[in-house]
């Protein structure tokens, strides 16, 4: 008897692959937010864009792991590897950009709370940016693992 999780790990459908990615970026968030936060506000060690480049590359870097293997179910490849660094380049760009924008309008010029602000920035900021890497991963990189491609 097949079991839910079962069928969505096996699955390639776009439906099953939004939800492993969307599972996996929950992840890689929580990483990436609570490395940003630790080293720019808890122990006040970097600032925004530096705190913000360490968590991102940890988060990321989880993040391939999980959607090459599991989100995609594809085999290690240099040529992939490349591919989603580029768009994790892509991503970075985006991200910190927003991020900064947001974080310093929402810090400095509304004056909310440091911490408020960072959360708030990091979810636009990441939100931005993770739409733009699903979308470049499922048609771009990852399109030939996909075998019986059914859109749900």
């Amino acid at each position: 008897m097949d079991s839910a999780a079962d069928r969505l790990s096996r699955s390639n459908s776009l439906q099953a692959q939004g939800t492993k990615f969307a599972i996996t970026g929950g992840i890689s968030g929580v990483i990436d937010v609570g490395i940003t936060w630790l080293l720019q506000i808890g122990l006040d060690l970097l600032g925004d864009t530096a705190a913000r480049t360490v968590g991102f590359i940890v988060g990321t870097l989880t993040a391939y792991l999980l959607n090459r293997r599991w989100t995609f179910n594809a085999k290690a490849s240099t040529r992939r590897f490349l591919a989603v660094a580029a768009t994790y380049a892509l991503t970075y760009a985006v991200n910190i950009a927003l991020y900064k924008w947001c974080f310093e309008f929402l810090d400095n010029d509304l004056a909310w709370p440091s911490s408020w602000a960072l959360v708030v920035a990091y979810v636009i900021a990441q939100g931005t940016a993770t739409l733009i890497n699903f979308c470049v991963q499922r048609w771009v990189i990852f399109r030939s693992t996909r075998k019986n491609f059914v859109v749900d």
